[in-house]
């Protein structure tokens, strides 16, 4: 395979002069310019982007770390890259599906310098053993954390579901059923928020099931079979995504049912599938998020202060409710 110091010899010029002109800097005179360029496509020479990424010390490549697939997190993903490519930066997305050694090799990738960076969507590892790497570049989280070493731009649960809770007693409900995703720190404050939503208002809790890991299309069309069964039935459904809502609201119109005379359904995050459906939905700025990782991650790499979107939940009032 052809080298540097191969097409050196061949042209008669020294390294630096071929360097020069595999990297159109100027000072090269035409005629060796010619002859150099010559020679290397004669010998089809590839210049060897890992050498030249470890000599600039960037590979201009940022690392995406999840655990699965989800709209929302596609969509975080998008607007991540979107921002990243505009400033000349590549993803390399790594999905774990759970397996901690497939997070421990993008981690190791940082070690090696094969990434400038990583963005830790949803963690496999223990907090402890991610921080233990941000010595070889950064790392940012849109997990809720507090950490000297891993910024967050993660947004606040309690205040977003609160949002909602408020909105659906404006709207007269009072009767709400909860459907919560995964047990995470954000689905405690999210109950917590509920917690002290009836508290305020001096609502009585009506025994409802508090439905956990409901995340899918599949478990709003499931938790809508369980509402139809019910003699004492919720007013409103606050649930925990978007596709959740979608699936109570499809199932519950396919059995007959009227939505919102018959029960009001919120869903969260306002994806499109929210739109298309006419959800009442509580607005997640993911997009801002993605943009404000990013920035963070390029402010630590050129040791600036970064410039950050405030952030905010709103309520999309949509004929659901």
């Amino acid at each position: 395979m052809a080298n540097i110091q191969e097409i050196a010899r061949l042209a008669g010029v020294s390294t630096a002069t071929v360097s020069r002109v595999i990297n159109r800097h100027p000072y090269v005179s035409d005629i060796t310019r010619e002859r150099v360029l010559k020679i290397i496509e004669q010998l089809d020479y590839v210049p060897n982007s890992n050498a030249k990424s470890l000599k600039k010390g960037m590979t201009r490549i940022i690392g995406v770390i999840a655990v699965s697939y989800s709209t929302l997190l596609m969509s975080l993903i998008r607007s991540f890259h979107t921002i990243a490519q505009k400033y000349g930066f590549n993803i390399m997305l790594f999905m774990t599906n759970g397996d901690c050694d497939k997070e421990l090799e993008a981690l190791e990738m940082l070690r090696s310098k094969q990434l400038d960076a990583l963005l830790c969507l949803l963690r496999t590892n223990e907090w402890d053993v991610i921080e233990s790497y941000t010595k070889y570049g950064p790392i940012v989280t849109w997990q809720r954390l507090t950490s000297d070493t891993i910024p967050s731009v993660f947004m606040d649960q309690y205040q977003g579901y609160m949002l909602g809770l408020e909105y659906l007693y404006a709207k007269g409900y009072r009767k709400i059923l909860n459907v919560y995703s995964s047990k995470g720190l954000n689905t405690l404050e999210r109950i917590r928020a509920y917690e002290d939503f009836i508290q305020k208002y001096g609502l009585k809790d009506k025994g409802f099931p508090q439905f956990h890991n409901k995340m899918t299309i599949h478990d709003g069309e499931e938790v809508a079979r369980w509402w139809i069964k019910q003699t004492d039935k919720p007013e409103a459904i606050s649930c925990s995504t978007d596709e959740v809502a979608a699936g109570i609201l499809t199932e519950l119109r396919r059995a007959g049912f009227s939505v919102p005379d018959d029960v009001g359904i919120m869903g969260f995050d306002n994806t499109d599938i929210a739109h298309l459906l006419d959800l009442t939905t509580i607005h997640y700025p993911v997009d801002k998020q993605a943009e404000n990782a990013f920035n963070i991650i390029k402010g630590m790499l050129e040791q600036a202060v970064p410039k950050l979107h405030s952030l905010e939940f709103n309520v999309v009032e949509r004929r659901s409710t």
